[in-house]
Parts: C-alpha cells; sequence; structure tokens
C-alpha cells in the first residue's frame, strides 16, 4: 500500500456496493447464523453465545498473546525469537558495495537489497522439494520514499529538491530481489554471493509483454514500437506464487508515477478512470520522458499488470501476464481446480474497486514445467458481483459480451485487459471496501477476501453488521466453493459467500470468535497467509491511522473452524511507522517470514532520514530505519504457534 490519500474511489458507477449487499445479507439472516452457515463456532455478540463457545473448546493457538500498543522496537510473543536478517541496502549480487547510507548511487542500489520490502514468497531448493532451511526468497521492493532514504530532504522538498542521482537511486531501489537464504543453528543468514540472487528493477530490467495486450497500439512508445518490451516493474505490492515454482508480482498504485496533461488526449477516460495526475509525489518524470504523459502516452498502459518471474533462472527474463487484466493488483494467489485448471484471484486495491478471477484454458501439469509456463496466456478474466441471498456471481470479461463491444470502445480483448476497470463498471461488478489479499485456506479450500477498509461508507449505509459511519476498519469474507480440501473447485461461477469477521473494536462494529481478548482486536487487515493446520494469520496496515488507534500493526492469527473460528491473538508487532507485510511460512511453519516496511513513516509526520522516530533494526546513530525481513521462529525450535 502507498500513499493512502490514493485510495480515493476514482469509480464513477452508482452500482450497488457491498455495503448494501451486506446491509441486506446480515440483516435478514443475522450475523451469529451466518457464521454457523461457515462451518465453525458462531461469533459471539453476547455472554451466553461466548459462554458456549467457550465451553466447546479454547482457541488451538498456543502463543501467549502480546499487548497493544506502539514502539521503537519489534514485539513478538514469548517464546518466539524475532531476527531481521535482511535489509535496506545489504549486499546481495557478487562485487556489491556495503551499504553506506551517505552515499548511495544507482550502481550500487542496483547490486542491493531494495527499499520498502511488502510480499515475501519461500520457494525451496532443490525446486520441487520441500527444505525448509534452504530456499529462495522472492521479495517485492513496492516503492521509496524520498525523505526516509536521503539526508537533508524533509518531507515538503519533494519533488523539487531531489537530485537526478537520488532519483534514478530510487527506481532502483524499486522492483525486487531473489535471494538465497538458510538456516544455521536455528538462525537465518542470507548467501551474498549466490548464483540466484538477483535485483529486478524499474531503472533497468527489461520485460516481456505476452497475452491480448501484446504489440498493440495503446502498448506502444517511441522507445518499444512493437509494444512487447517494457523496463521495469513498479509499485510491487502483493504477490502469489504458481504450482510450477514461479513468482506472480503485481504492479498496483503505479498511475502515481506520472506527470503530464493527459486530459486531451485518447487515453483520457482511461487514465482519470485510474487515477493518473498531471503531478507526482516523484521526479523520475525528470530524468526519464517515459514517466510524462506529454511525451509518452502510452506508458502508462505498459504498468498494472501481473508480473511472471522465475526465481530459479536468473537468466530468464519476466514477463507481463496482460490476460489477467490491468488495474491495481493486490494478489494473485493460485489454485488448481479438480479438473487442472488453475484459478487466479486477484483484487483492485481501491474504495469500491472490484474483485476478480482469472481460469487458465489450459490444464497444469506436474510433470512437465515448461508446459505450464504460458498457462496464464489464454483463459477468461472474471469480476464478482455479491448479491443478499449470499452468492456471489463471476461475470466473464469477454469481448463481444453483454456491454463489451466496439461501441462502448472495446474493439478487442486487448482493450478490455489495458481498460478493465471500465470494462467490469459497465457490466455491473460490485464495488467493494478495498479488496487486497485473496488467499486459499490449503486445508479446507475456503478462499478468503480481505477488504482493509472504505471511509467513504455514508451514514446512510450502516447496517446491523457493520454500524459505523465509515468504514475505517475493514473486514474478511469467506468463499465456499464446491468440494473441500485439495478437491475445492475454484472454477465455478456461482458460490456461497459469508462474513468471516469485522475488523475494529467491538464498540465500533468489530466482530470476532468467542474469548477475542482486548489485545486481539485488530485494524485494517491487508495481507494473509495459512499455516499447515489451516490457521489464518493476519498482518495489518492502518497507515497514518496507527496513533490514532494506538496499535502498531502486526501479525494476528486466529483459527477458521472449530470453537476458535476468527478468535484474533495478538502475535507479533512492528516498530513505529511501520506497515506489515509478507507473511509467509516454510514448508514445515517452524519459520515465518514477515516484512516490516516504511519504519518510522506512519506515525511522525515530522519523522525524518535525519530525524526518524525509530532507527530499528540498528539503533545506531549513524544509520536511518531500514525496511527489513524478519524470520520468526520459536526458542528452542518447534511449529509456529504450537
Amino acid at each position: 500500500m502507498l500513499d493512502h490519500d490514493d485510495d480515493i474511489s476514482t469509480n464513477p458507477t452508482d452500482t450497488q456496493t457491498f455495503a448494501d449487499v451486506l446491509d441486506s445479507r446480515m440483516s435478514r439472516r443475522g450475523f451469529l447464523g451466518a457464521a454457523a452457515l461457515a462451518g465453525g463456532a458462531a461469533m459471539a455478540t453476547s455472554p451466553l453465545a461466548i459462554a458456549e463457545a467457550l465451553a466447546a473448546g479454547p482457541s488451538t493457538l498456543n502463543f501467549t498473546e502480546i499487548a497493544h500498543g506502539i514502539g521503537k522496537d519489534q514485539t513478538v510473543a514469548n517464546g518466539y525469537e524475532a531476527h531481521a536478517f535482511l535489509r535496506w541496502g545489504d549486499p546481495i549480487l557478487a562485487g556489491a558495495p556495503k551499504f553506506d547510507p551517505m552515499k548511495q548511487t544507482p550502481a550500487a542500489q542496483s547490486m542491493q537489497f531494495g527499499f520498502n520490502n511488502d510480499f515475501v514468497a519461500y520457494m525451496p531448493l532443490p525446486l520441487g522439494s520441500n527444505n525448509s532451511e534452504n530456499g529462495l526468497l522472492w521479495v517485492n521492493h513496492e516503492y521509496s520514499e524520498t525523505y526516509m532514504m536521503f539526508a537533508g530532504l524533509g518531507r515538503d522538498d519533494i519533488p523539487a529538491k531531489v537530485t537526478p542521482e537520488q532519483a534514478a537511486t530510487e527506481l532502483a531501489a524499486h522492483g525486487g530481489s531473489v535471494v538465497e537464504v538458510r538456516k544455521k543453528g536455528g538462525r537465518w543468514t542470507y548467501v551474498e554471493n549466490s548464483r540466484f540472487n538477483r535485483r529486478i528493477t524499474t531503472l533497468s530490467t527489461e520485460m516481456r509483454v505476452s497475452g491480448p495486450a501484446a504489440g498493440h497500439a495503446r502498448m506502444k512508445t517511441k522507445v518499444d514500437p512493437s509494444g512487447t518490451k517494457v523496463i521495469g516493474t513498479i509499485n510491487n505490492c502483493a504477490g502469489g506464487k504458481t504450482p510450477w515454482g514461479t513468482i506472480l508480482t503485481c504492479e498496483e498504485n503505479f498511475n502515481q508515477y506520472f506527470t503530464g496533461d493527459f486530459t486531451k488526449s485518447a487515453e483520457a477516460n482511461n487514465y482519470r478512470r485510474l487515477g493518473l495526475a498531471a503531478t507526482s509525489k516523484w521526479a523520475f518524470s525528470r530524468i526519464d520522458d517515459r514517466f510524462n504523459t506529454e511525451k509518452e502516452l502510452n506508458e502508462p498502459n505498459r504498468f498494472g499488470w501481473v508480473v511472471e518471474i522465475d526465481p530459479y533462472d536468473p537468466l530468464s527474463m519476466p514477463i507481463k501476464r496482460t490476460a489477467l487484466g490491468r488495474f491495481k493488483h493486490e494478489g494473485a494467489t493460485t489454485w488448481v481446480n479438480p479438473d487442472g485448471t488453475v484459478t487466479i484471484y486477484s483484487g483492485d486495491d481501491q474504495q469500491n474497486d472490484y474483485l476478480y478471477k482469472f481460469v487458465t484454458k489450459g490444464k497444469f501439469d506436474p510433470i512437465n514445467r515448461a508446459a505450464n509456463m504460458n498457462l496464464l496466456d489464454d483463459g477468461i478474466l472474471y469480476v464478482a458481483k455479491f448479491s443478499d441471498d449470499g452468492m456471489v456471481k463471476w461475470l466473464p470479461l469477454v469481448h463481444g459480451q453483454q456491454w463489451l463491444t466496439a461501441q462502448n470502445g472495446f474493439n478487442s480483448q486487448a482493450d478490455i485487459a489495458i481498460e478493465t476497470r471500465r470494462a467490469a463498471d459497465l457490466i455491473g461488478a460490485t464495488p467493494m471496501d478495498r479488496p487486497e489479499d485473496v488467499e486459499v485456506n490449503p486445508v479446507t479450500g475456503r478462499a478468503y477476501v480481505v477488504l482493509t477498509n472504505n471511509t467513504a461508507r455514508t451514514a446512510d449505509k450502516r447496517d446491523k453488521a457493520n454500524p459505523r459511519a465509515a468504514n475505517r476498519y475493514g473486514q474478511i469474507l469467506e468463499l465456499i466453493v464446491p468440494g473441500d480440501g485439495k478437491a475445492a473447485n475454484h472454477a465455478v461461477l456461482e458460490h456461497k459467500w459469508e462474513m468471516f469477521l469485522m475488523a475494529g473494536p467491538t464498540t465500533e462494529g468489530g466482530m470476532y470468535g468467542a474469548g477475542t481478548t482486548e489485545n486481539g482486536w485488530l485494524a485494517c487487515p491487508d495481507n494473509i497467509c495459512f499455516d499447515n493446520r489451516g490457521r489464518m494469520w493476519i498482518a495489518s496496515d492502518q497507515g497514518t491511522e496507527q496513533p490514532k488507534f494506538g496499535i502498531g500493526d502486526g501479525i494476528w492469527a486466529a483459527d477458521t473452524t472449530g470453537a476458535g473460528r476468527a478468535a484474533t491473538r495478538f502475535f507479533y508487532r512492528t516498530p513505529t511507522g511501520a506497515e506489515m507485510c509478507g507473511p509467509e511460512f516454510t514448508p514445515d511453519n517452524r519459520t515465518l517470514f514477515v516484512a516490516v516496511q516504511h519504519p518510522a513513516a506512519d506515525d511522525d509526520p515530522k519523522s525524518t532520514f535525519d530525524n526518524p522516530s525509530t532507527r530499528w533494526p540498528d539503533f545506531k546513530p549513524n544509520m536511518p530505519p531500514r525496511p527489513s525481513v524478519v524470520a520468526i521462529t520459536k526458542k528452542g525450535g518447534g511449529v509456529i504457534g504450537s
């Protein structure tokens, strides 16, 4: 998540919102009944319900919950160790210089671990194994915060006082890293000169465009008249892993990187719907014409995609898969259906935008990896429409169907891929409360949709399940498809949905499982993962609301079934001003990787490189705060949460 100002809705439609649907659904059936139908203990809203649920059995999570609060250091549950072992500026490529925050250069940063680490994926070594002590980490580097990267700059100095070299260094800090990691003596380290290590940057990494938009006129630029080659990936927030061992990294708030007046151009409606503006918080357009729409009108069309990367082959070229649509992607979670087709879920992370899934035409081949490498170029993209009878329908975004015709500006599937939001507007998708991560529980086969918040909700939209004039806190939905466990079929086009939890304090509409404590409530769920028992681990992103809520972002955990269903417990807290990203387990569930993004940034508007609110993780006077990947392990060994 980049800038909370960018969460302002750009959706001009008046389609029934998810708040409307939730009002009718929850008013008609009641929150407790919905939770019971979802397959677990009812979410308690009365002393009697709490007593009954507690009598049936406690949460399966056996750790001592930490307290709410905000501090300069990280905090983890008693009996666990949290070690920041991979930090911004760490040298990961052969020949990379040691990090010197006062002497940063584009060349150095291109060989060092990038800034603002977000999505984390652990890929065991060798490929196809379940090795939990040696593997590759893919880490997104979502964006740069200039005032936290360079000395002498205040927040009001951006972008006017940024030098060309600083701007180029920031572009080198974007993208992602592949880093080999090992566990030795119970402690994780990274392999500095591994042959697998790689930096993918917005500054210089060439990428191929595939799928329906490849080579289209709207993808062509002066530098790339073919419309098939792009330099870099930008604002990579969440992502996913494929069954064939590749990474899917998602381009989210790309709109904020461009400057120029596009309002009289052929792309005016397209760019307006995606939130482009005439100015940018970065200085990139001063050093590279591709970030100026008056000089390269089509360049923004080359961002907003899901990018596939092979971490096992450091010479492979990343590929932008345009069949999955163009919007502010948050997550790309894959699931192999019983017929062998693959479903990929993705949210469009903005207030009142949509939830999508893509179903491949071809089938996953577990024997022949090469046969899977172009599965994501052919299939059907769908958008979700929720109804008050507890069903969700998936509407196809296919050229020639419904309103998606030349008469409405869609001359081919390429136009739908490029203007996915507008296509979804036309066919009546349900506007959502900032859909971010979607993950499938590997034990039950149910999918969970994380909705972070939506402050655009007005008083007339309040209901019994969400009695707030503005949704500051978010919620998590449960998608119930046919089949259990590995037999779950996420290719179906109509199935049930239920509410899993409503975030926020109970005094403001928060609803959780029985026995949730005063430290168990959370705000603004963002990304989730599941352990091998099917328990949910939730990362939060409160942004600048952190001081107001009085909680540092962090990790909460909850059972998804049984008496502990939706009873969230606070496990790990970030240092002040940071967002919680990741999370990711090793296959043996003995390590939980999390990414601490932008420490010292979201708590105090006066916090800068020179005078930060914390110097985590180094706590040295000559070292600024550094976004870092943290490995959480149980002291003495053991499974996380056991």
